[in-house]
């Protein structure tokens, strides 16, 4: 397991790295999973290098994410989490502005599988991400629900959701 999570963190650190050649931006992101304990949460995005379906009313666009959580909790609920995603934004139009919504589907590596009252059944999870928010002279503020399961990949699989606010500042 050490291990595992030890190559995830490599990882996400190179993946950093990746990011850091083009402009990276960092997110802070606070919250509450369903069962009351608190998550914070650090990561960096750098912007997929393309548009779609550009219009007067907005555009297709996305970012990829890597990131690390900390799951609060007593002694042994505590947990760790990294995660790596693409997200697809549609951003509407605006000049000062622009709200947008996004959807992804990525994966993540838990350093244990027990998380409040929750059995994750492994340490693999897929993370599953819904938001919306306002971006804004190179900046975002915004809404996240994240939902992480095994996918029935291995019992049991009891999941864990995450609400959370998140800003974004761009370099």
């Amino acid at each position: 397991m050490k291990k595992l999570f030890g190559l995830a963190v490599f990882a996400a650190l190179s993946v950093g790295q990746v990011g850091a050649v083009q402009a990276a931006d960092v997110t802070f992101a606070i919250g509450q999973t369903g069962d009351s304990t608190m998550v914070y949460r650090v990561g960096t995005q750098f912007d997929f290098s393309s548009s779609w379906f550009q219009s007067d009313v907005g555009r297709l666009t996305g970012y990829w994410d890597a990131g690390y959580t900390f799951w609060e909790g007593d002694e042994t609920a505590s947990n760790h989490s990294l995660s790596f995603a693409p997200v697809f934004v549609y951003e509407f139009a605006g000049e000062t502005v622009r709200p947008y919504v996004e959807a992804g589907i990525g994966v993540a590596v838990f350093a244990s599988t027990e998380l409040e009252d929750n059995d994750l059944g492994s340490s693999f999870q897929f993370e599953d991400r819904i938001g919306l928010g306002l971006r804004f002279a190179e900046q975002e503020v915004g809404v996240r629900a994240l939902h992480y399961s095994n996918a029935g990949l291995k019992n049991p699989n009891d999941g864990v959701e995450t609400y959370t606010l998140h800003y974004r500042l761009s370099f």
